[in-house]
């Protein structure tokens, strides 16, 4: 498989001064460093309603930054998607971005016959890098990732995006400052392998 030549970035933690944050910076700089060219985008700094008001039942006008993020999508060959794990699931933030920018006719459309639905995203590939406080072995084995299931499953496998790599980054509120500089060094070579 060729290596992306146009990466999009979306930080789903409203934190500035997040871990999540500072790994999507990381990534940015290994793969414009590799001659990619990157978009990202920090959902914390967009100006949008979260709430998916009427449901599919009737379409609400998507914001500017919505219908950019649209066309971010659109032009990138690898999405990449950095979020906290908070109460097993997503922040708030990143599932009220998804439910607003991944809809039918845009990310999937049902067809009218049968249960099938066509995948408007296909041809392109993903990683999720989410962070957690706990042990990624407790988080895997006794909850059952039920964030990473509903992300790269239930939406971007959904969508068409496939295959998506997962990095799973545990015990965050442990970390050393040694372990986060050497976290960040990975994540900066991770995005410079364009993976």
């Amino acid at each position: 498989m060729p290596k992306p030549e146009r990466i999009l970035i979306l930080d789903g933690h409203p934190d500035p001064q997040s871990l999540c944050r500072s790994l999507g910076a990381a990534y940015e700089r290994g793969a414009s460093a590799s001659g990619a060219q990157v978009r990202r985008r920090v959902l914390a700094d967009l100006s949008f309603d979260p709430i998916l008001r009427f449901g599919y039942r009737q379409r609400t006008d998507l914001e500017p930054d919505l219908l950019q993020c649209q066309e971010d999508l659109r032009w990138a060959q690898h999405v990449v998607v950095v979020h906290p794990v908070w109460w097993s699931g997503l922040p708030a933030l990143l599932k009220g971005f998804i439910d607003r920018v991944f809809l039918p006719g845009f990310a999937f459309q049902y067809r009218q016959s049968g249960l099938g639905w066509d995948k408007l995203l296909s041809g392109k590939t993903g990683r999720v890098i989410y962070t957690q406080d706990g042990p990624n072995w407790y988080y895997r084995w006794v909850v059952g990732r039920p964030s990473l299931k509903a992300l790269k499953k239930g939406t971007l496998e959904f969508c068409g995006i496939s295959p998506v790599r997962v990095s799973a980054i545990g015990l965050v509120r442990r970390s050393t400052p040694e372990a986060r500089t050497d976290l960040l060094r990975k994540l900066e070579e991770l995005g410079r392998r364009l993976r």
